[in-house]
C-alpha cells in the first residue's frame, strides 16, 4: 500500500489505519534532523539584535551547558526561540509544544512562559508592555526556575564576542531528546525540580573542553 483507500476519514479501513499509524511512527524518527534544520532557518528570522536568532538559541545552549545543565535544559534552552518565525506573537507556547511531549514538565513550562518573564527586562521601555507581566505566575512551583532561565540564559545571550560551542555539537542532545517515548511519565515528572546549574558538572566539562 502507498497510499489510503479513503478521501473522508470516516470512510477509512482497519487496514489503512494501520499503514497510516505504521507511517507517522516512521515520520517522528527524522523529527530531530527536522528541528536542526529549523534552528538554521531561524538566521533568517527577526534581526537588529547583534546576534541572529540561530546564534542567540546557540549561545543559550552554550551558556547552559557550561552552566552544568542537564540535557533536558540544554535542549530547551537551544530549542526556546524555535517559533519565532511561523508563530511570533506565542513563539514560547510554539516551542513549548514541541518540547512538551519529551522534556520534564520543569522545562516545557519555563519555554512556555519566557516571553513574560522577560518583559521584566525591557517591558518598562514600552508603551503598552507590562513589565512585571510575570507576576501572573507568581506562586507557580517553577516560577523562580524560569526566572533563573531568562536571567541565566536568555537575556544574557545576545553577545557577538561569546564563545559559542558549534550547533554540531548539540546536534546528538536533541537526538537523544526526540528519541525518547513522548509522554513518557518517568521522563516528564510533573512537580519534579531539577537545578539550572550544577557547579561540579560545569567544573568536568570545563576540564574536558
Amino acid at each position: 500500500m502507498d497510499k489510503v483507500s479513503f478521501t473522508q476519514m470516516k470512510d477509512g479501513t482497519k487496514e489503512d489505519y494501520e499503514f497510516l499509524t505504521a507511517h507517522e511512527i516512521d515520520h517522528t524518527k527524522d523529527t530531530a534532523k527536522r528541528l536542526m534544520k529549523a534552528l538554521v532557518e531561524l538566521d533568517e528570522s527577526l534581526s537588529g539584535y547583534q546576534i541572529t536568532r540561530l546564534g542567540h538559541s546557540i549561545q543559550s545552549a552554550t551558556r547552559a551547558y557550561r552552566d552544568g545543565a542537564d540535557i533536558d535544559w540544554i535542549v530547551s534552552a537551544l530549542l526556546h526561540d524555535i517559533g519565532d518565525i511561523y508563530a511570533p506573537y506565542n513563539h514560547d507556547e510554539y516551542a513549548a509544544t514541541i518540547l512538551r511531549p519529551f522534556v520534564r514538565d520543569q522545562c516545557a513550562w519555563c519555554v512556555q512562559t519566557h516571553g513574560d518573564f522577560q518583559m521584566l527586562y525591557y517591558g518598562h521601555h514600552l508603551d503598552g508592555f507590562d513589565q512585571h507581566k510575570r507576576e501572573r505566575h507568581r506562586g507557580h512551583p517553577y516560577f523562580d526556575d524560569c526566572a533563573e532561565f531568562c536571567e541565566r540564559w536568555d537575556q544574557a545571550s545576545f553577545d557577538p564576542d561569546y564563545d559559542d560551542l558549534p550547533l554540531s555539537f548539540f546536534a546528538p542532545m536533541v537526538e537523544e531528546v526526540f528519541a525518547r517515548k513522548p509522554y513518557d511519565p518517568d521522563v516528564m515528572t510533573p512537580g519534579t525540580r531539577l537545578p539550572l546549574a550544577d557547579p561540579e558538572v560545569a567544573a568536568q566539562r570545563a576540564a574536558q573542553a
